[in-house]
């Protein structure tokens, strides 16, 4: 299946802002934050075509995932 990761801010760094790539069903989004090697403590959004998710999250053919970073600031 295909879907699109998008990275923004910092977690860009070193890596893209997006990339669509092939994955096998049953792909969550916990393993692509794993393949990615993102710091979970430094995550403050995941989201599935514009809907907030949670790690365990089942991806499907054609999802937009993106990543955002926790924002920083006073």
């Amino acid at each position: 299946m295909k879907v699109t990761v998008k990275l923004f801010a910092t977690f860009r760094a070193g890596r893209f802002g997006e990339q669509t790539k092939e994955y096998s069903p049953g792909t969550t989004v916990g393993d692509i934050l794993n393949e990615l090697s993102l710091p979970l403590d430094e995550i403050g959004a995941t989201l599935i075509n514009h809907r907030h998710v949670e790690e365990d999250q089942l991806l499907k053919d054609g999802d937009t995932l993106s990543i955002f970073p926790l924002v920083g600031g006073g």
